[in-house]
């Protein structure tokens, strides 16, 4: 039970965090010019996003959906199979900031049928993307380091066939 508490206070605050900047976009940033914070490096730009990253496959939002929901459901099927303990923390944190990622932007799909973005690196001209994106891709990245060179087969097969 303290695990899942953990888990959906983390949970809640990160997708809080999310929906707060996003609100603080379409406030400041909805039909005014762009807000520089480091002179041709990076700004806040407001982008209604109706794909998926990098603006792919505009207005598809029930398949975005769908697969969010997919995603949380491998996730809640993953996390209690996953040990209590120090071991196992990475990953764990990694899984909560994809769902908290893919949580955010759903939120936004759903209540306003696209996605608010707002941060975009002017000097390599980057896709704008939004913090939800940024939960998801940092703990892609961690994720992939610690499943290569941290964790081991037999880390997994724990995991995997413990029943839950």
């Amino acid at each position: 039970m303290r695990q899942w508490l953990k888990i959906i206070t983390g949970l809640c605050t990160l997708i809080i965090l999310d929906q707060i900047t996003k609100l603080w976009a379409i406030l400041q940033l909805r039909g005014n010019n762009p807000i520089s914070i480091i002179s041709g490096v990076l700004e806040f730009h407001y982008v209604e996003n109706r794909g998926a990253a990098f603006g792919i496959m505009q207005n598809r939002q029930w398949f975005f959906l769908l697969i969010t929901v997919v995603v949380l459901g491998i996730l809640l099927w993953m996390m209690p199979r996953i040990p209590e303990n120090r071991h196992y923390r990475g990953l764990k944190i990694c899984l909560c900031l994809i769902a908290a990622g893919a949580v955010g932007n759903m939120i936004d799909r759903i209540f306003r049928k696209y996605v608010v973005d707002f941060i975009y690196f002017r000097l390599i001209d980057f896709p704008v993307f939004n913090v939800a994106d940024i939960y998801v891709t940092v703990s892609a990245v961690l994720l992939i380091i610690l499943v290569v060179f941290y964790y081991k087969d037999e880390d997994f097969e724990i995991i995997f066939s413990k029943r839950a």
